[in-house]
């Protein structure tokens, strides 16, 4: 009985001290569709450096990514925009401390279909496309066609700088399609011809046309200068002063190989 005793014990803390390992050794992150790419190719760059690390990458939004992290299911809630300060105060009662780590920049791109002859639209114009007051390519000297309005969904820390930057509080249109992700949103831009949507920088491709907004195009140069209008940071969460290993692949990340990485993946450096 002495004998299966000890070895009950040794067992027992051979599990917890394995277990320790594994949590110091892996980290999970979950969010934003925008910032997505960046976490995932760091990640895999990280963990080449670092054989042993585990690193675990979803999205879901921004909302997610920080519903997550105040639930303590994840290390890094990504974000594509600041907390509010309703998720900031239900973290605060959940016993979560917020902490923005910016870890790069974006630009919200402004697409419509490869053949679409429209090359620049204002803030202005954009926003009464979205509000329903301007319904026809035909308006802005286009084909007559009815304009489709490509969203994101009301989970997206995209949507949530588009509604500030360009709707000002305002509602898009009731037959908007308010779409999961900013791959959606490309994909069906590129496959409507009438279509007009939104999307990080990341997410532009040949198949659609970027548009300049209030006649700049959006770039490295524009997004870091400020001159693009619809510039917005990138945020990895945590809960506290990043410390450990989040710390680490933070510190990756924001190291001048990361921020490589980060321009690789189609969004702008922090300088």
């Amino acid at each position: 009985m002495k004998n299966f005793l000890k070895l009950l014990v040794v067992g027992l803390v051979v599990l917890t001290v394995t277990n320790l390992f594994a949590a110091k050794n892996s980290l999970t992150m979950a969010g934003s569709t925008t910032v997505l790419p960046i976490a995932q190719k760091c990640a895999e760059a990280f963990m080449d450096i670092n054989p042993k690390v585990n690193i675990s990458v979803r999205g879901g939004g921004s909302g997610v990514g920080i519903a997550s992290l105040t639930a303590k299911s994840v290390d890094i809630g990504l974000s594509s925009r600041p907390i509010k300060d309703k998720e900031l105060a239900t973290a605060k009662q959940k016993g979560v401390n917020a902490v923005a780590n910016i870890v790069a920049l974006d630009g919200l791109a402004i697409i419509v279909h490869a053949q679409n002859p429209l090359n620049e639209i204002t803030i202005k114009t954009l926003k009464d496309i979205y509000t329903g007051k301007i319904t026809n390519w035909k308006a802005l000297g286009g084909p007559d066609r009815e304009i489709v309005v490509v969203s994101r969904d009301v989970a997206s820390g995209t949507f949530e700088v588009f509604k500030e930057k360009v709707l000002g509080g305002d509602k898009t249109k009731d037959d908007a399609l308010m779409l999961a992700s900013n791959k959606a949103v490309a994909s069906t831009v590129q496959e409507t011809p009438g279509a007009i949507g939104y999307v990080g920088l990341g997410y532009l491709s040949e198949g659609v046309k970027a548009l300049k907004v209030e006649g700049v195009m959006p770039s490295n140069k524009t997004v870091q200068d400020g001159s693009y209008k619809l510039a917005r940071p990138l945020y990895f969460y945590t809960n506290g002063a990043p410390k450990g290993l989040a710390k680490e692949f933070i510190d990756f990340v924001l190291s001048s190989s990361g921020q490589k990485l980060v321009n690789e993946t189609g969004y702008v450096p922090l300088k």
